[in-house]
Protein backbone atom coordinates (compact mmCIF):
# COMPACT_ATOMS: atom_id res chain seq x y z
CA UNK A 1 0.00 0.00 0.00
CA UNK A 2 1.63 2.95 -1.54
CA UNK A 3 0.29 7.05 -0.85
CA UNK A 4 0.76 10.12 -2.54
CA UNK A 5 2.40 13.35 -0.27
CA UNK A 6 1.96 16.41 -1.25
CA UNK A 7 4.78 18.98 0.52
CA UNK A 8 4.77 23.05 -0.49
CA UNK A 9 5.17 26.32 1.14
CA UNK A 10 2.05 28.58 1.93
CA UNK A 11 2.85 31.39 3.63
CA UNK A 12 6.63 32.38 4.35
CA UNK A 13 7.91 29.35 6.91
CA UNK A 14 4.45 27.60 6.92
CA UNK A 15 3.93 25.04 4.82
CA UNK A 16 1.36 22.15 3.65
CA UNK A 17 1.84 18.37 4.29
CA UNK A 18 -1.15 16.61 3.14
CA UNK A 19 -1.62 13.14 1.76
CA UNK A 20 -3.76 12.93 -1.27
CA UNK A 21 -7.25 11.66 -0.97
CA UNK A 22 -7.33 7.66 -1.96
CA UNK A 23 -11.15 6.79 -1.33
CA UNK A 24 -10.91 3.05 -2.78
CA UNK A 25 -8.12 2.10 -0.24
CA UNK A 26 -10.47 3.79 2.66
CA UNK A 27 -13.73 2.15 1.36
CA UNK A 28 -12.23 -1.30 1.55
CA UNK A 29 -10.99 -0.57 5.14
CA UNK A 30 -14.45 0.45 6.70
CA UNK A 31 -15.75 -2.65 5.24
CA UNK A 32 -12.94 -4.97 7.06
CA UNK A 33 -13.84 -3.28 10.70
CA UNK A 34 -16.51 -5.49 12.58
CA UNK A 35 -19.57 -3.53 12.66
CA UNK A 36 -21.31 -5.26 15.91
CA UNK A 37 -20.03 -6.14 19.39
CA UNK A 38 -20.33 -9.47 18.33
CA UNK A 39 -18.31 -9.55 15.17
CA UNK A 40 -15.33 -7.31 17.43
CA UNK A 41 -15.56 -10.40 19.76
CA UNK A 42 -15.48 -13.11 17.39
CA UNK A 43 -12.76 -11.29 15.43
CA UNK A 44 -10.82 -10.87 19.15
CA UNK A 45 -11.69 -14.40 20.65
CA UNK A 46 -10.60 -16.29 17.27
CA UNK A 47 -6.99 -14.70 16.46
CA UNK A 48 -3.82 -16.18 18.44
CA UNK A 49 -3.02 -14.86 22.43
CA UNK A 50 0.26 -13.49 20.93
CA UNK A 51 -2.08 -10.67 18.11
CA UNK A 52 -2.92 -8.31 21.36
CA UNK A 53 -1.79 -5.09 19.28
CA UNK A 54 -3.87 -6.21 16.13
CA UNK A 55 -6.59 -6.66 18.94
CA UNK A 56 -6.03 -3.03 20.14
CA UNK A 57 -6.32 -1.73 16.87
CA UNK A 58 -9.27 -3.76 16.07
CA UNK A 59 -10.85 -2.31 19.33
CA UNK A 60 -9.98 1.01 18.10
CA UNK A 61 -11.28 0.52 14.69
CA UNK A 62 -14.64 -0.54 16.18
CA UNK A 63 -14.72 2.80 18.66
CA UNK A 64 -14.16 4.54 15.73
CA UNK A 65 -16.62 3.70 13.71
CA UNK A 66 -19.28 3.75 16.26
CA UNK A 67 -18.17 7.37 16.67
CA UNK A 68 -18.30 8.56 13.11
CA UNK A 69 -21.82 6.77 12.97
CA UNK A 70 -22.95 8.84 15.96
CA UNK A 71 -21.18 11.97 14.42
CA UNK A 72 -23.37 11.23 11.09
CA UNK A 73 -26.41 11.20 13.07
CA UNK A 74 -25.67 14.61 14.40
CA UNK A 75 -25.21 16.19 11.16
CA UNK A 76 -27.97 15.02 9.90
CA UNK A 77 -30.19 16.28 12.94
CA UNK A 78 -32.91 19.05 11.66
CA UNK A 79 -31.66 22.24 12.15
CA UNK A 80 -33.11 24.23 15.82
CA UNK A 81 -32.85 20.76 17.37
CA UNK A 82 -30.55 20.19 20.77
CA UNK A 83 -28.70 17.66 18.42
CA UNK A 84 -28.00 19.62 15.54
CA UNK A 85 -26.66 22.28 18.19
CA UNK A 86 -24.30 19.66 19.36
CA UNK A 87 -23.03 19.24 16.09
CA UNK A 88 -22.42 22.65 16.21
CA UNK A 89 -20.43 22.82 19.10
CA UNK A 90 -18.02 19.47 17.66
CA UNK A 91 -17.47 21.63 14.60
CA UNK A 92 -16.28 24.92 16.71
CA UNK A 93 -13.95 22.18 18.49
CA UNK A 94 -12.59 20.42 15.52
CA UNK A 95 -11.65 23.34 13.47
CA UNK A 96 -9.09 24.15 16.56
CA UNK A 97 -7.15 20.60 15.25
CA UNK A 98 -4.18 21.96 14.03
CA UNK A 99 -3.70 20.54 10.08
CA UNK A 100 -0.66 19.10 10.98
CA UNK A 101 -2.30 16.41 13.30
CA UNK A 102 -5.00 15.90 10.58
CA UNK A 103 -1.94 14.56 8.21
CA UNK A 104 -0.37 12.43 10.61
CA UNK A 105 -3.87 10.88 10.93
CA UNK A 106 -3.61 9.79 7.11
CA UNK A 107 -0.39 7.83 7.50
CA UNK A 108 -2.02 4.57 8.20
CA UNK A 109 0.74 1.18 9.36
CA UNK A 110 -0.61 -0.48 6.25
CA UNK A 111 2.16 2.28 4.16
CA UNK A 112 4.76 0.28 2.61
CA UNK A 113 5.71 3.60 0.49
CA UNK A 114 5.07 7.03 0.27
CA UNK A 115 5.57 9.30 -3.26
CA UNK A 116 5.94 12.95 -2.17
CA UNK A 117 5.34 15.32 -4.98
CA UNK A 118 6.68 19.28 -4.11
CA UNK A 119 7.46 22.14 -5.86
CA UNK A 120 10.05 21.71 -8.55
CA UNK A 121 11.94 24.89 -6.97
CA UNK A 122 12.53 23.69 -3.94
CA UNK A 123 15.60 21.37 -2.30
CA UNK A 124 14.71 17.59 -2.27
CA UNK A 125 16.69 16.95 0.68
CA UNK A 126 15.32 20.10 2.18
CA UNK A 127 11.49 18.63 2.12
CA UNK A 128 12.36 15.30 3.10
CA UNK A 129 14.38 17.09 6.13
CA UNK A 130 11.69 18.99 6.99
CA UNK A 131 8.88 15.75 6.63
CA UNK A 132 11.63 14.34 9.05
CA UNK A 133 11.03 16.97 11.68
CA UNK A 134 6.71 16.85 11.29
CA UNK A 135 7.16 13.60 11.90
CA UNK A 136 9.54 13.38 14.84
CA UNK A 137 8.35 16.09 16.69
CA UNK A 138 4.56 14.29 15.99
CA UNK A 139 5.63 11.42 17.44
CA UNK A 140 6.38 13.29 21.24
CA UNK A 141 3.75 15.68 21.04
CA UNK A 142 0.77 13.15 20.35
CA UNK A 143 2.39 10.86 22.58
CA UNK A 144 2.37 13.53 25.77
CA UNK A 145 -1.03 14.45 24.22
CA UNK A 146 -2.14 10.58 23.95
CA UNK A 147 -1.58 9.95 27.60
CA UNK A 148 -2.82 12.76 28.79
CA UNK A 149 -6.37 12.30 27.52
CA UNK A 150 -6.13 9.16 28.59
CA UNK A 151 -5.75 10.06 32.68
CA UNK A 152 -8.68 12.24 31.61
CA UNK A 153 -11.51 9.79 30.75
CA UNK A 154 -12.39 8.74 33.90
CA UNK A 155 -12.58 12.03 35.28
CA UNK A 156 -15.22 12.98 32.02
CA UNK A 157 -17.04 9.58 32.67
CA UNK A 158 -17.98 11.33 35.78
CA UNK A 159 -20.66 13.93 34.00
CA UNK A 160 -22.43 10.81 32.62
CA UNK A 161 -24.73 11.17 35.80
CA UNK A 162 -26.24 14.36 34.92
CA UNK A 163 -29.27 14.39 32.32
CA UNK A 164 -27.50 15.87 29.56
CA UNK A 165 -25.42 14.17 26.51
CA UNK A 166 -21.55 13.44 27.91
CA UNK A 167 -19.98 15.86 25.68
CA UNK A 168 -17.04 16.54 27.42
CA UNK A 169 -16.73 12.27 27.76
CA UNK A 170 -16.92 11.92 23.97
CA UNK A 171 -14.82 14.68 22.91
CA UNK A 172 -12.13 13.58 25.24
CA UNK A 173 -12.05 9.74 23.67
CA UNK A 174 -12.27 11.05 20.24
CA UNK A 175 -8.66 13.19 21.24
CA UNK A 176 -7.82 10.18 22.71
CA UNK A 177 -8.40 8.01 19.24
CA UNK A 178 -7.36 11.10 17.47
CA UNK A 179 -3.55 11.40 19.06
CA UNK A 180 -3.32 8.05 18.81
CA UNK A 181 -3.53 7.90 15.37
CA UNK A 182 -1.64 10.69 14.70
CA UNK A 183 1.34 8.75 17.18
CA UNK A 184 1.18 6.13 14.85
CA UNK A 185 1.71 8.16 11.65
CA UNK A 186 4.07 9.98 13.20
CA UNK A 187 6.04 7.00 13.63
CA UNK A 188 5.53 4.96 10.34
CA UNK A 189 6.13 8.32 8.17
CA UNK A 190 9.54 8.73 9.95
CA UNK A 191 10.54 5.25 9.47
CA UNK A 192 9.34 5.74 5.28
CA UNK A 193 11.39 9.21 5.35
CA UNK A 194 14.47 7.83 7.61
CA UNK A 195 18.09 8.25 6.34
CA UNK A 196 18.34 4.34 6.06
CA UNK A 197 15.28 4.49 3.38
CA UNK A 198 16.50 4.17 -0.04
CA UNK A 199 15.08 7.31 -2.07
CA UNK A 200 14.58 6.96 -5.89
CA UNK A 201 16.22 9.70 -7.06
CA UNK A 202 19.27 8.84 -5.06
CA UNK A 203 19.36 5.39 -6.12
CA UNK A 204 17.68 5.29 -10.34
CA UNK A 205 21.01 3.59 -11.35
CA UNK A 206 20.51 0.94 -8.54
CA UNK A 207 16.78 0.14 -9.16
CA UNK A 208 17.38 -0.59 -13.11
CA UNK A 209 19.68 -3.26 -12.22
CA UNK A 210 17.52 -4.31 -10.15
CA UNK A 211 14.26 -6.58 -9.51
CA UNK A 212 13.39 -5.24 -6.27
CA UNK A 213 10.02 -3.76 -5.05
CA UNK A 214 9.25 -0.11 -5.25
CA UNK A 215 11.47 2.22 -2.62
CA UNK A 216 9.86 3.27 0.26
CA UNK A 217 10.11 6.83 -0.29
CA UNK A 218 10.16 8.41 -4.10
CA UNK A 219 10.80 11.94 -4.29
CA UNK A 220 9.19 13.86 -7.09
CA UNK A 221 9.83 17.54 -7.96
CA UNK A 222 6.30 18.69 -10.02
CA UNK A 223 6.59 21.48 -12.22
CA UNK A 224 2.81 21.88 -12.50
CA UNK A 225 2.83 22.50 -8.39
CA UNK A 226 5.07 25.06 -8.53
CA UNK A 227 3.36 27.13 -11.42
CA UNK A 228 0.13 26.73 -9.12
CA UNK A 229 2.26 28.02 -5.86
CA UNK A 230 3.65 30.80 -7.66
CA UNK A 231 6.80 32.18 -5.73
CA UNK A 232 5.54 30.73 -2.04
CA UNK A 233 5.64 33.76 -0.50
CA UNK A 234 1.65 33.93 0.33
CA UNK A 235 -0.58 31.43 -1.47
CA UNK A 236 -3.92 32.89 -2.41
CA UNK A 237 -7.25 30.60 -0.83
CA UNK A 238 -7.91 30.59 -4.88
CA UNK A 239 -4.86 29.23 -6.08
CA UNK A 240 -4.71 26.48 -3.21
CA UNK A 241 -8.17 25.50 -4.21
CA UNK A 242 -6.89 25.06 -7.79
CA UNK A 243 -4.07 22.73 -6.43
CA UNK A 244 -6.85 20.83 -4.01
CA UNK A 245 -8.38 20.20 -7.80
CA UNK A 246 -5.48 19.22 -9.81
CA UNK A 247 -3.87 17.08 -6.75
CA UNK A 248 -7.26 15.38 -5.19
CA UNK A 249 -6.71 17.04 -2.01
CA UNK A 250 -9.17 17.70 0.78
CA UNK A 251 -9.59 22.03 0.43
CA UNK A 252 -10.33 22.74 4.33
CA UNK A 253 -7.42 20.34 5.54
CA UNK A 254 -5.29 22.93 3.02
CA UNK A 255 -7.07 25.95 3.90
CA UNK A 256 -5.82 25.37 7.86
CA UNK A 257 -2.66 25.73 7.22
CA UNK A 258 -2.99 28.98 5.29
CA UNK A 259 -5.00 30.63 9.21
CA UNK A 260 -2.48 28.61 11.42
CA UNK A 261 0.72 30.70 12.48
CA UNK A 262 4.28 29.94 11.28
CA UNK A 263 4.86 25.89 12.39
Amino acid sequence: MRARLLVFPIKGRNWCFIRSIDRSTSESQSSQSPTTFKQLWKNVSSSSPKATAANVELCVDFVANKMNKAWSGLEKAPPGSFKNKIHGVGLSLLSRVKPSEIFLKSIPKQLTGVEVVFPSSLNARLVRRRLRHIAMRGSIVHKNYFYGSVTLLPVTSAFAVLPLPNVPFFWILFRTYSHWRALKGSEKLLQLVSDSAKTHHENESEEKSSDSSDPPLVMEASEELERLVGDGDDVSKCRLKDICKVFDLETSDVLKYQQQKNY
